[in-house]
């Protein structure tokens, strides 16, 4: 898409956020909520959200399974393709890092191709993994979020 070195496509932050990141903004009742919060910044340009055609079907049964109003969906869906940046993951590309779900590995697989610098999940499932795959940090949506603020936890005197 974007080729202007100016252009969000080429800020230094680019993360693959998980469908339950996606879906507890939708989900959430509390403007305040840190993916709400994390939503609002992408589509201001802070970071660049990388998808992918697996994470696309997955995010529309999830939205469909979750009973998110069609235009909520629709909307967010159209903003992921369109300021968002699509990764082609080959099926050769596919890691086999998560046996609890299959799914998982196809937002591992984007992440590591579209050269993530953060992957972002609240699934347990990504637990086995650590803090990091492949070199990617694997952050909540909160940690992220204080990440693209460039600030740290309440209390936190350290890094993050």
């Amino acid at each position: 898409m974007a080729t202007d070195p100016e252009s969000p496509k080429h800020n230094a932050l680019r993360a693959v956020l998980d469908t339950h990141v996606v879906i507890a903004a939708h989900l959430s009742r509390n403007p305040r909520s840190p993916t709400i919060e994390l939503l609002a910044r992408w589509r201001a340009g802070e970071f660049v959200q990388l998808h992918s055609d697996d994470m696309l079907v997955e995010l529309v049964e999830k939205f469909q399974a979750r009973r998110i109003a069609p235009e909520a969906s629709d909307f967010y869906l159209a903003d992921l393709i369109s300021i968002g940046e699509h990764v082609i993951v080959l099926p050769e590309q596919m890691p086999e890092a998560i046996a609890a779900d299959s799914d998982d590995n196809a937002i591992l697989a984007c992440a590591f191709v579209g050269r993530a610098t953060h992957l972002v999940t609240y699934d347990p499932h990504f637990d086995v993994l650590g803090a990091a795959y492949q070199g990617i940090p694997i952050l909540d949506g909160l940690h992220f979020l204080y990440v693209v603020r460039g600030d740290k936890p309440p209390g936190d005197q350290g890094g993050i």
